[in-house]
């Protein structure tokens, strides 16, 4: 039986746990508050994330990041983006000998710009082969009530892909490999940017014509980031790219479209973290994304009002303005 570890008790963390375990895997996940954990292994259930989901049998769980490390030949990674640095600095020695580290995190970090593989290799020390990446339109709480799912794995070395694609292949989980890293990590971390924005058009009262408008330019600057740093553009057409986006831009289980619809109603930045309580990667997201792209001298436009009304307090309907009269352009500009 393969041992996998899952580093974080969050609601993907978890459903991917139920994943693996569904596979035939043996599961133990890390928190860090010793009453969840409590309740994962006597009660067999995420009471915080996914209530009422019953975890099977080969889930359980520990505060300890050592016992959760033994022997894993997979060490899952399912913490916020912004803390995986400085959580994975102190996970690293513990780690388990050869074994693969996977991001399920959709992000890039503040400050570096890097994307969640390569803070990985740079704190763990790893070869791009022994990091892979699981993304696609993986909403936790259709996942946890085993509905139909696809997923991408991705890793430069397709073997690895293979393996990890076996660990979490079940009748309701489907997993496709590829190699493009880069491509699959971008997908995942700008789709949430969009999706803020699809959720503060949706706040504001606009049709469905604006929020298709929004998710196809916002699958071109995707698309037009990724070409420039290396990406398949043809992963950018597959689960990883408009898969993702799709999901999270049109279901009222993303969090966050959640977090952009509240903004889009006229509440603050302080109330809508408040009201929301769970992490909306894009929020910080958004910030190293467009860092990102000024660095490959990318024009991200939908990216760039994101971040106005998120962390410069721009109000939303000036924020669509600005957008709307810019200078028209041909449609592969």
């Amino acid at each position: 039986m393969t041992r996998v570890a899952v580093y974080g008790t969050g609601s993907w963390g978890t459903a991917f746990a139920m994943i693996l375990a569904d596979a035939g895997c043996e599961v133990t996940m890390w928190g860090r508050r010793a009453a969840l954990v409590d309740a994962i292994n006597t009660g067999r259930t995420n009471p915080d994330y996914l209530p009422g989901v019953e975890l099977p049998a080969a889930v359980r769980a520990t505060t300890d990041p050592a016992e959760a490390a033994r022997d894993a030949a997979f060490t899952v990674l399912a913490v916020p983006s912004q803390t995986l640095r400085g959580n994975l600095a102190e996970w690293t020695p513990l780690l388990a000998d050869g074994t693969v580290l996977v991001s399920l995190m959709k992000g890039v970090e503040l400050g570096t710009a890097k994307r969640m593989s390569e803070v990985i290799e740079e704190v763990a020390k790893v070869s791009p082969d022994r990091v892979a990446v699981l993304t696609g339109p993986n909403l936790a709480k259709e996942i946890a009530a085993r509905q139909p799912a696809a997923a991408v794995v991705a890793c430069p070395d397709e073997s690895v892909a293979r393996r990890l694609q076996a660990a979490c292949h079940t009748a309701y989980f489907r997993p496709y490999t590829n190699t493009d890293v880069v491509g699959c990590e971008l997908g995942g971390a700008v789709k949430n940017v969009i999706a803020l924005a699809v959720g503060i058009a949706d706040g504001m009262g606009l049709g469905d014509n604006a929020k298709a408008s929004l998710i196809t330019r916002g699958l071109a600057e995707t698309t037009r980031l990724g070409l420039a740093m290396g990406a398949d553009a043809h992963t950018f057409a597959g689960l990883a790219g408009m898969g993702d986006l799709v999901a999270t831009c049109a279901s009222p289980l993303s969090r966050n479209r959640t977090f952009g619809a509240c903004l889009g109603r006229g509440m603050t930045l302080e109330e809508t973290v408040a009201v929301t309580k769970q992490t909306a990667e894009g929020v910080k997201s958004c910030e190293s994304v467009l860092d990102l792209a000024r660095r490959h001298h990318v024009d991200m436009p939908i990216t760039e009002t994101v971040v106005g009304i998120v962390h410069e307090g721009k109000p939303p309907m000036v924020a669509l303005k600005e957008l709307m009269s810019r200078s028209a352009k041909a449609e592969r500009h």
